[in-house]
């Protein structure tokens, strides 16, 4: 039977899920398994590395070998890979939620680059993995394995449309919140955040902190006052809400280009501006 495994094997793995996620080192391996031969030990190493029953790992505190069981469903996924698919995928994976760069690849396998984009290119097409577009540099793409969800410094989180910032969807989040603080008269950021979930504005989930981002623009913004009461820090309507615009805004002076040019006996001159007299006529 092609999955069967030697008692050796199993003696190895077991080992391995003693130790858990974090691996066993090759030094406590062997010490674990000193009534084993070191023959008989290597063989059966190289066997589960060969039915990816076994995935090998570099401390990089030391550059020691660490070992690591792969369980037999996961072992399926990779079978028909070689060594090399192997290797690149257990960097990947390595690299978790933050992917890891093709550079960076080339460096820690010491791989020919199109050699690595041929293995990057199988295990795609597997879904084993998938790159990931920065929203830092789009031009840069980052391998992560296929089933993580991506680090929120790669996407930009929630105010991020196909590696775009959403400025539409961020303001119709903002006026939802205020007409809500509005309409409760007083409201905590829990409160907020459970009326946005029930309400379903954001297809993808908000945190505390995204909705706390929402607030604290409201009150910049001057609509909205932050109290505190026995029960927390709240948010109502600001007493004295900073107007759109300003009685100087609405004079051409507030807006002209050339306003800090502008003198009474000047070339540029109140007495000679047209935008001025309209506007006293208006």
């Amino acid at each position: 039977m092609a999955g069967r495994l030697s008692s050796t094997e199993e003696a190895v793995l077991e080992v391995c899920r003693k130790h858990g996620n974090a691996g066993v080192a090759d030094a406590l391996l062997q010490e674990e398994l000193h009534h084993m031969t070191m023959q008989a030990r290597m063989m059966a190493i190289n066997s589960l590395l060969n039915k990816h029953r076994l995935t090998l790992l570099t401390n990089p505190a030391d550059e020691s070998l660490v070992y690591k069981e792969v369980i037999a469903e996961d072992a399926a996924k990779f079978k028909g890979l070689g060594t090399e698919e192997m290797l690149v995928y257990q960097h990947i994976q390595a690299s978790g939620n933050y992917g890891i760069w093709t550079k960076d690849l080339k460096m820690k396998t010491n791989l020919a680059q199109p050699q690595i984009t041929k293995l990057l290119k199988v295990l795609e097409q597997r879904s084993l993995i998938k790159a990931i577009k920065s929203v830092s540099n789009a031009n840069r793409k980052v391998y992560m394995l296929y089933e993580l969800e991506p680090a929120r410094e790669l996407t930009g989180g929630a105010w991020y449309t196909e590696h775009e910032y959403d400025s539409e969807f961020i303001e119709v989040l903002q006026q939802a919140c205020y007409q809500f603080i509005l309409n409760a008269g007083e409201a905590s950021l829990d409160d907020v955040a459970l009326f946005i979930k029930e309400k379903g504005f954001s297809k993808v989930e908000l945190r505390a902190d995204d909705v706390m981002s929402l607030i604290n623009c409201l009150e910049y913004d001057g609509k909205i006052d932050r109290v505190e009461r026995e029960e927390g820090e709240m948010f109502r309507r600001a007493l004295l809400e900073i107007p759109d615009t300003s009685a100087f805004t609405n004079v051409p002076c507030g807006s002209c280009p050339v306003f800090n040019d502008c003198t009474p006996d000047g070339a540029i001159s109140p007495n000679t501006c047209v935008y001025y007299q309209k506007w006293l006529d208006f």
